[in-house]
């Protein structure tokens, strides 16, 4: 199958990339170079077969001459964006993703593949329950906003020539040759690692929910290459059901790979409410030989392995090589994007 995955020189792409070759498909990757170069010295990307330098708000019909499947990725990725600039996430993440959806489906592109989000859960309040994929939205952000509402407009494409599949993936963590510390795994190995502090910014009982980002390739790759009964049209989660943590559990984790460091939970109420528990049975049972490997334990010595063997010490894990925001306002800064996040020079 020859497979376009946009977004593909992001987090989650060059995993996806390379578990779809190995797979046997054809990669075509479209990407706008926003973080071409956010790459550690020593790691080495992993490149499709082919590349397509684009803007996804500037897609063209040509660029989706032979593809059978889609998988879409691309889209700003920070709620702190969507706070600074909420039209934009909804231009970048919404307005793009159903064009491109009207796009495939003009060419005769069956199987469009969407990378959503369980944050569209938002806060879910004091349920206990596991929320499956027919729980209420409440959406604390213009990211979570733009996710639900690409979904709508990409249900509203579904007939017999068009099938859409929306993965609900919790929240990433993991190593890439484009790793991020913006994430909460991943962010508090930084700190323990860099100043032997974990510092937890709450009273730690928010739930959340985790996956690894070769459990969610995987897992988008099985619905790009599943039988169209069996997910026209419909929503998955994505991750394990032993895989909702509270944020103190995430940090006793993360302090176990680094026994050195303290743990600090703070007790504080903060801005951000969400709080939710997710159910995975349906994609764990529906999509064909999807069984996520990774738990929390092994991502976190994954990504203390990294921070390890690349030094990351001083905090230059929060540079702008791992943090997405930063990495945009150096565009700006630089002259290499404008205020509409256009590429005005490539990197």
């Amino acid at each position: 199958m020859r497979l376009l995955i946009t977004g593909n020189t992001g987090f989650i792409g060059p995993i996806m990339t390379r578990l779809a070759k190995s797979q046997g498909h054809e990669v075509v990757g479209l990407d706008v170079g926003y973080f071409s170069d956010c790459i550690p010295e020593g790691m080495s990307d992993i490149p499709p077969d082919r590349q397509i330098w684009r803007d996804i708000r500037d897609v063209t019909a040509g660029d989706l001459d032979g593809i059978d499947a889609i998988i879409h990725l691309a889209g700003l990725s920070n709620d702190p964006m969507g706070a600074l600039n909420a039209q934009l996430t909804y231009d970048i993440n919404l307005d793009s993703t159903v064009r491109l959806g009207e796009l495939a489906k003009s060419a005769g592109i069956q199987r469009f593949v969407f990378a959503s989000s369980c944050s569209i859960y938002g806060a879910a309040g004091d349920s206990d329950a596991a929320l499956d994929e027919t729980a209420p939205f409440n959406p604390v952000s213009a990211y979570a906003v733009s996710k639900v509402r690409s979904e709508e407009g990409l249900s509203a494409l579904a007939d017999e020539r068009f099938s859409p599949v929306f993965m609900r993936n919790a929240t990433a963590y993991g190593v890439s040759p484009r790793t991020r510390f913006d994430l909460v795994v991943n962010n508090l190995a930084g700190w323990a690692y860099t100043t032997g502090n974990i510092r937890v910014m709450s009273d730690g009982t928010p739930w959340r929910p985790l996956v690894h980002i070769e459990d969610i390739s995987a897992a988008a790759l099985a619905a790009a290459a599943a039988p169209r009964e069996l997910v026209h049209n419909q929503a998955f989660n994505i991750g394990r059901n032993d895989a909702n943590y509270q944020v103190r559990d995430i940090a006793e984790a993360v302090h176990a790979a680094f026994p050195s460091a303290t743990l600090e939970i703070t007790g504080e109420t903060g801005g951000d409410t969400r709080s939710y528990k997710v159910n995975f049975s349906k994609a764990l049972e529906t999509l064909p030989g999807f069984e996520p490997k990774w738990t929390l334990e092994k991502g976190v010595d994954e990504i203390a392995r990294f921070l390890r063997e690349n030094g990351l010490r001083d905090r230059n894990f929060d540079d702008r090589l791992f943090i997405r925001l930063k990495q945009l306002q150096h565009g700006i800064d630089t002259g290499r994007l404008d205020g509409d996040l256009r590429v005005v020079r490539a990197a």
